[in-house]
C-alpha cells in the first residue's frame, strides 16, 4: 500500500466510485460478498488498491495546503516542480492564532517584531504525491490558497 487506507466513512461516502471499482475488475456484488467471506486478505487487497487510487486522484489535484498550530501557520503552494513555503511564527505565546481572536491579532499585528515572516521553495521529488501525503499526514489540510496568496502579497511588497 503506498498511502493509507481509506477509513470507514470514507469509503461509504465513495460507495458508489467503489462499486465501479469492483465492476472494472468484472467483480459483481455477489462476488464481493463471497470474497470478503471466504478470502478476507484479497478484499483487504482490493481495499487498499482502491485507497491508493482515490488518495492518486486526489494528490494529484492538490495545489495548496496549510497547517496551523497556536504560534505557526506554514502556507504551501505546490506545482509540479516545486513547493513553495510561507511560514509565519508569533513569539508571543499568550496569542494563538488557530483561535478567531489570535488570527484577528495576526492580521493587525503582523510588522510587529513578535511576528516572523520566512519563505522558502524546495524542488519537488519524483515522488511529487507522496511528498504531498506525508505534509497531509503531519496534519497539513487541503485548501484552495487563499492564505496563501493573502501572505504572499505581504510578503512580495
Amino acid at each position: 500500500m503506498k498511502y493509507t487506507r481509506l477509513s470507514k466513512e470514507q469509503f461509504e461516502e465513495l460507495q458508489q466510485e467503489f462499486i465501479n471499482f469492483l465492476a472494472t475488475q468484472s467483480i459483481s456484488a455477489k462476488e464481493w460478498e463471497e470474497i470478503k467471506q471466504q478470502k478476507p486478505e484479497a478484499a483487504e487487497e482490493e481495499l487498499d488498491v482502491f485507497s491508493d487510487l482515490i488518495w492518486e486522484g486526489v494528490l494529484e489535484q492538490v495545489t495548496y495546503l496549510e497547517h496551523f498550530s497556536p504560534n505557526q501557520m506554514y502556507l504551501f503552494h505546490i506545482s509540479q516542480e516545486e513547493i513553495d513555503l510561507i511560514a509565519v511564527t508569533v513569539e508571543n505565546k499568550a496569542i494563538d492564532i488557530t483561535t478567531r481572536e489570535g488570527y484577528q491579532w495576526l492580521q493587525k499585528n503582523i510588522m510587529e517584531d513578535s511576528v516572523n515572516l520566512f519563505t522558502s521553495t524546495k524542488a519537488i521529488s519524483a515522488e511529487r504525491n507522496k511528498d504531498i501525503f506525508a505534509l497531509i499526514q503531519q496534519g497539513a489540510v487541503i485548501t484552495k490558497g487563499e492564505l496563501f496568496e493573502y501572505f504572499d502579497l505581504i510578503v512580495n511588497t
